[in-house]
């Protein structure tokens, strides 16, 4: 495969955003019979087709929607790189796109996240929350510019990605200060048939407790179960039962809910990990988030 001829790529990118040659033809001044020669120039060269046809419209198939996500941010830095020489500015108003798997206790990614402006205060930070399964397909088709989650990539995943682990944490375990006095002292025992919040199904953090009480022979009743590890924490600082949560964020759990830590434990944690593409290019704010990151370990998240 040769080197890529841009003005193919950019006849695609306009076919692609306005659905048909036709149109496409009129925009660009050329002929339709010539576009779709260069089109299929562009095909031979890749050695896939890009469309499909349905009736009159040419829709993109799986390949031709990698191609189009790549022209966009390929055609989007060549318009940032003419307006910033047109105002003769040397800043670069950079943007960040960065997933966030949704059981990541939320002052953990703010934590995490802030280093992007001391790197660069006119950095546009753009954050998806949702699964890890949604965020690893955007990633795939460069919507993302990196995910951070609580697991790395399986091993067999078809995605060219590195796994960057940040650190990891134990778990401590609250509840409100009168049901934690009378459950410190037997710790993690007292926990037997105790009313308890876990995270939700399938998330590491239940996966990782439930083995852990087993491994114990001990079975907290559990009362309820929630993606969002907030909801946990307002029914704990109710009075409900009991929740854990990441050792790292302990300190800021019991002021901002006024909870009292019962115990913790080293032998079950969770990881955090920076998922990033393998590409030739890297966002910069990928290495530098890593830097930052890691140094959030070294003393608790207040």
């Amino acid at each position: 495969m040769g080197k890529l001829n841009f003005h193919h790529l950019h006849y695609f990118y306009t076919i692609a955003t306005h659905g048909s040659i036709a149109k496409a033809s009129k925009l660009l001044h050329i002929t339709p019979q010539t576009l779709s020669a260069q089109l299929s120039l562009l095909e031979d060269q890749l050695g896939y087709h890009l469309f499909e046809r349905k009736g009159r419209r040419l829709v993109l198939n799986e390949m031709g929607r990698t191609t189009l996500s790549y022209a966009q941010e390929i055609f989007s830095l060549g318009d940032e790189l003419m307006h910033s020489l047109k105002n003769h500015s040397t800043d670069f108003s950079a943007r960040f796109s960065i997933g966030v798997s949704d059981v990541i206790a939320k002052v953990f990614s703010f934590n995490f996240l802030k280093a992007i402006y001391e790197m660069d205060d006119s950095i546009k930070l753009v954050c998806k929350e949702t699964n890890l399964d949604v965020l690893l397909g955007e990633l795939a088709t460069n919507k993302l510019d990196a995910i951070l989650t609580d697991s790395p990539l399986k091993s067999g995943s078809r995605l060219k990605v590195y796994s960057h682990l940040v650190g990891k944490s134990g778990f401590s375990f609250f509840a409100h200060k009168t049901i934690a006095d009378t459950l410190r002292d037997n710790f993690p025992y007292s926990l037997d048939n105790y009313p308890f919040f876990t995270a939700g199904e399938g998330s590491n953090q239940h996966l990782s407790a439930s083995a852990w009480f087993d491994q114990l022979k001990i079975s907290p009743t559990i009362i309820g179960q929630f993606d969002d590890s907030v909801l946990s924490n307002y029914f704990g600082q109710a009075g409900y039962g009991v929740f854990c949560a990441p050792t790292i964020i302990e300190k800021h759990i019991i002021e901002q809910f006024n909870v009292a830590l019962i115990g913790k434990t080293d032998e079950i944690n969770e990881q955090y990990f920076l998922i990033s593409p393998e590409r030739k290019v890297k966002h910069p704010a990928v290495q530098h988030l890593l830097t930052e990151g890691r140094k959030l370990f070294d003393q608790p998240i207040i």
